[in-house]
């Protein structure tokens, strides 16, 4: 398999499988689109290994160890895995930090061997390593001015990102056994995992994803403090990311955070929208 032949394979996935991640990445200079979509590919399989029921636990465990040592074995011979070639080619030309990656797998394994958080605390060691880690490395691939100064506020974004996620994904994770809230914070706001399971909104269920949203936005705000460090086309993709997810984030509050009923999600227009807004 060649270079070219990888990426066009990476970007496939990250147009089926990450519709606002690619609506961002989209206005990137091709090289750059090509080494976020990469990232992207690699970050989207540890997840799906990670939260396939059908696989048993030392099955995934098993899969996540061998992405772990498919990244120390980087680079790869070109006819090999396509995510792997087009990864090791992006951290070729690119700074990309080999911690970062190593951070994806060790939260693909906190999703195999745990389903709760105790407190925020423990819940943002987690979210830093899912989606801080991959703000770290696609800012990386941007080149901002001050990589020292950009790299905590990249983590701050894509940490608030992922509380998003979390806040959207309420019912889906139950499916899937897990519980991303904060269970000092359950408790606190007067939420059992009962609710949760029953889809039950209300007084207490919109004052704790209240304090959840508030939080995701704080976060933002610390983020998108990345935006003067970076180039005008990376700054935008970087808006377009923040914009869709406040965007969510803004629906969520106005349907009173009831995410049980239908999956918050933007149309084409509205992603415009919410963006046009940040």
């Amino acid at each position: 398999m060649t270079v070219s032949e990888a990426y066009r394979e990476v970007g496939r996935i990250t147009r089926r499988e990450a519709r606002n991640f690619a609506w961002g990445i989209v206005v990137l200079p091709r090289p750059k689109r090509r080494a976020v979509a990469a990232l992207y590919a690699f970050a989207r399989r540890v997840d799906d290994v990670a939260d396939d029921g059908g696989l048993d636990l030392a099955e995934r465990r098993r899969r996540l160890e061998a992405c772990r040592t498919a990244l120390e074995a980087l680079p790869v011979s070109p006819d090999g895995d396509a995510v792997l070639v087009a990864l090791a080619d992006a951290m070729a030309r690119y700074p990309i930090p080999p911690s970062a990656l190593r951070a994806l797998v060790e939260g693909g394994l906190m999703d195999v061997e745990r389903s709760r958080y105790e407190n925020w605390e423990e819940l943002r060691a987690y979210c830093c390593r899912v989606a801080g880690a991959v703000g770290l490395a696609c800012t990386a691939v941007y080149g901002p001015s001050d990589p020292e100064a950009a790299a905590p506020r990249a983590e701050a974004l894509g940490v608030a990102l992922q509380q998003i996620n979390i806040m959207r994904d309420v019912a889906e994770d139950w499916q899937l056994g897990r519980v991303y809230l904060p269970q000092d914070e359950l408790e606190r706001f007067g939420v059992s995992e009962e609710d949760l399971a029953a889809g039950r909104t209300g007084a207490a269920w919109s004052a704790l994803m209240g304090h959840q949203g508030a939080r995701a936005e704080a976060l933002m705000r610390e983020g998108l403090e990345l935006l003067p460090l970076l180039d005008r086309r990376s700054a935008l993709c970087v808006r377009a990311f923040a914009g869709i997810y406040r965007g969510l984030l803004v629906q969520m509050r106005a349907h009173g955070y009831d995410v049980f009923s239908e999956r918050p999600h933007l149309s084409a227009v509205g992603k415009v929208r919410a963006v046009a807004a940040l």
